[in-house]
């Protein structure tokens, strides 16, 4: 008997239920030039969701002004609330749910930006903002902590569906993993048990702050496969934490990323460099020749190991794809440029059936990645709407 699921039939995350198992990742939007809501922002998510996507992710909402990556991006706090009331209304009127990632970005927060200085396990410098980081001490540790339970807080009173929790890309919690990064001889650093202690105590934070609010909202996180540098996370330590995270109870599901966003960006994204940038003599923007479903060998580590749900992300763009991602025992996949370039895609890929004939225009030139700290778009379309409207 047959029991691998249609991506298009409704799916059960947490205590939510998709229409399909379809999600938008996070992208970074450059759309709150003001660290709030616009009507640009809603807009850009609006679309995929009238698109056919099961769940948008709202990307970066930061959980203090100092873990913002960049000075626009949007942190969370009570005057955000009504904008992203309305952003979730909007999402909800088109049939899909809509997750906030909730984030610090860590090391590579943009200190200058944010007047704040930029913590990380140690004191370094960091190469792409030419700043240095400040070591996080325990208190900063249980601040941060304290910010997450905020942020979730505020996500439930703006009717976010779920939340997801950034353990991935060299950001604060996955810098502690790093043992490239977290040279700490303390409590926080050494064996993998001591750097996974600020991921795991992030995500018990906002269950038990999900718990308390007797809130029906879902909670996951994105987590990285391997960071793809030298003397970073390896898929083994990976795997050693996805356990932990499974075993606390704290998730609803994880999504697999890779790379490293300030030494490393590409091996999230695979394909061609958008520029040739160099730093300390080398090009941060490597290329990785681009294929489909580029993360699944690795994530089928996990899906073999884990029992909770999980997210397959990267490179994927069309129904084959996804019919792989469930044969192989994925519940869900996320999918990121090819709904820049198109964001009616799954409504073409679902009325397209058994045929298999609609492709992604997505050539994967990742252009939009220089796009993303001022007005999130494929250049190859322009979509979403170039054009600012709020």
């Amino acid at each position: 008997m047959d029991t691998q699921p249609n991506v298009f039939t409704p799916a059960k995350l947490g205590p939510v239920t998709l229409r399909n198992r379809i999600i938008k990742a996070a992208t970074f939007e450059g759309r709150s030039p003001d660290a709030l809501v616009t009507d640009d922002l809603i807009e850009f998510h609006r679309l995929p969701a009238a698109g056919g996507i099961g769940m948008t992710t709202v990307a970066y909402c930061a959980v203090s002004p100092g873990g913002r990556a960049s000075g626009n991006q949007m942190w969370m706090r009570p005057e955000a609330v009504p904008g992203l009331r309305r952003l979730t209304d909007a999402i909800h009127a088109e049939g899909a749910a809509v997750s906030a990632q909730i984030a610090h970005a860590g090391p590579v927060a943009n200190a200058a930006d944010n007047n704040a200085p930029a913590l990380a396990p140690v004191g370094f410098m960091n190469p792409t903002s030419n700043e240095f980081t400040k070591e996080a001490t325990r208190d900063d540790i249980e601040e941060v902590a304290a910010q997450h339970v905020t942020a979730v807080r505020l996500a439930i009173e703006a009717g976010f569906d779920a939340v997801e929790i950034h353990l991935g890309h060299n950001y604060l919690a996955s810098a502690f993993l790093s043992p490239r990064i977290n040279t700490r001889d303390d409590e926080f650093g050494g064996s993998l048990e001591n750097r996974a202690k600020v991921a795991r105590q992030l995500v018990i934070a906002v269950r038990r702050a999900v718990d308390e609010e007797g809130a029906p909202i879902a909670v996951t996180a994105k987590l990285n496969i391997a960071d793809g540098v030298r003397g970073g996370i390896d898929v083994e330590e990976s795997l050693t934490t996805a356990k932990w995270l499974e075993e606390d109870g704290g998730l609803d599901a994880i999504e697999l990323t890779a790379g490293s966003s300030f030494v490393n960006p590409m091996y999230t994204f695979r394909g061609d460099a958008p520029i040739k940038l160099e730093l300390g003599g080398k090009n941060f923007y490597r290329e990785y020749p681009y294929r489909e479903a580029y993360l699944l060998d690795e994530a089928k580590l996990f899906r073999a190991e884990l029992k909770m749900p999980l997210i397959l992300l990267g490179g994927i763009t069309n129904r084959e794809t996804m019919d792989l991602a469930m044969a192989e025992g994925f519940d869900f996949v996320a999918m990121g440029r090819a709904l820049l370039a198109e964001p009616d895609l799954i409504n073409r890929i679902k009325a397209d059936g058994d045929q298999r004939t609609v492709r992604s225009v997505c050539t994967h030139n990742n252009q939009c990645v220089l796009s993303i700290y001022t007005h999130t778009h494929c250049v190859v379309t322009g979509s979403p709407d170039q054009v600012a409207i709020g």
